[in-house]
């Protein structure tokens, strides 16, 4: 894994870019962009964004990357949004997450270079990327405008399953990560949690088969009138053995043991290298009790902890991180937990965002995915 960080002086914009590109393999980068706010408008602001993109896929180490997947994050997504060009390159989400540096945009973009990728590659625009006889699916940013949190996440949730139909895709077997922003955390997420439930039960997802990875965090999408935003990663031709659930029994409960369904983390093998996704992981022992409540710096160190420990099972450390998101009830608390993270974590892309934890005593919650080399024989490469 290579880090590179880059200060554009007269954009006002940093690159923060990781590779992962083993000789003669296919290459992954993992991208965050952020921008000074100089007291500009949005227009200007991610004008000057947009121009350090356009470098970042300038640059040597990139030619023949192709994006994958774009999240903004916005400090206004209603308003912000209609101001922002259509994008065609790759499925995109737009999710009202405030930076936490005084911005008012930044932007987390997954490339690969040597596989087919394939944008707007069905009715809901998502990414398809084949290669090595698997084939991605990203799907970022669906929405409903209508309905309680209940109904939303019912809707998504059965219209991604019908698209995934279309692909030769099932939930219970293709999808691998899945990502919920919900408005008002505080009170709709119980919506949310109600209604996962009911349909993954329908598919014999249960605490004795398997759930999903997954984050559930507090986002405004930018129609006024949707609770629920639903992303989600698919993967079909590999073999069920490839994947492993994470679960760090030490330091983690069975998130089913409090009524939640989802995943801790999971492992995929491929042929050339492992894949950990880790979930949206907070300051939580092994028998689901938040831990140093009112604490942010000690709830910091716990979460920590516990994605160590996920990926240790995913035979992993901290220097296999490629990106990671970490998100803040409170903004005055990103001063120091940005300075943590600069020691702990200080060649790994990160974006911090204001984005409430599902519950109201976790003041931080982190995610990320972690890339490392491997001889996995009789799978094919990723």
């Amino acid at each position: 894994m290579q880090f590179k960080k880059s200060y554009l002086e007269k954009l006002g914009a940093t690159i923060e870019l990781t590779t992962f590109a083993p000789e003669g393999k296919n290459a992954e980068y993992h991208a965050i962009l952020h921008v000074e706010s100089r007291d500009e408008t949005f227009q200007q602001q991610l004008r000057r964004i947009s121009l350090a993109e356009e470098q970042l896929m300038s640059l040597p180490d990139m030619t023949g990357a192709k994006p994958v997947f774009k999240r903004y994050f916005l400090s206004d997504a209603t308003n912000q949004r209609p101001l922002m060009p259509e994008a065609g390159t790759c499925t995109v989400s737009y999710i009202q997450q405030p930076p936490l540096d005084g911005s008012k945009l930044a932007i987390w973009l997954y490339l690969q270079r040597g596989t087919e990728i394939t944008p707007t590659a069905d009715r809901m625009q998502s990414t398809l990327v084949r290669s090595g006889g698997y084939e991605h699916l990203w799907t970022m940013g669906l929405t409903i405008g209508e309905g309680s949190s209940y109904s939303q996440t019912q809707t998504l949730l059965e219209d991604y399953e019908s698209l995934l139909e279309e692909h030769g895709m099932t939930l219970e077997d293709n999808c691998i990560r899945t990502w919920f922003f919900v408005r008002d955390v505080d009170t709709q997420y119980k919506g949310l949690v109600l209604a996962r439930w009911e349909n993954f039960a329908q598919h014999g997802l249960v605490p004795e088969t398997h759930y999903i990875a997954s984050t559930g965090i507090g986002g405004n999408p930018s129609d006024p009138k949707a609770i629920i935003q639903l992303g989600s990663y698919a993967l079909n031709g590999f073999k069920p053995e490839q994947q492993q659930y994470l679960y760090a029994t030490s330091h983690l409960n069975r998130t089913s043991d409090y009524g939640v369904t989802f995943e801790r983390g999971t492992l995929l093998r491929f042929g050339d290298r492992n894949h950990a996704i880790i979930s949206g992981t907070a300051s939580i022992d092994n028998k689901g009790e938040v831990l140093h409540t009112g604490d942010v710096v000690m709830q910091t160190k716990r979460m920590w902890e516990n994605v160590e420990s996920l990926l240790a099972e995913a035979g992993m450390t901290t220097s296999d991180v490629a990106q990671i998101i970490v998100y803040l009830r409170d903004g005055a608390d990103f001063e120091v937990v940005s300075k943590m993270f600069q020691q702990k974590y200080p060649q790994v892309p990160a974006v911090f965002t204001l984005a409430p934890v599902c519950r109201p005593t976790w003041l931080i919650e982190m995610e990320c995915i972690a890339i490392q080399a491997a001889r996995n024989d009789g799978y094919g490469d990723f």
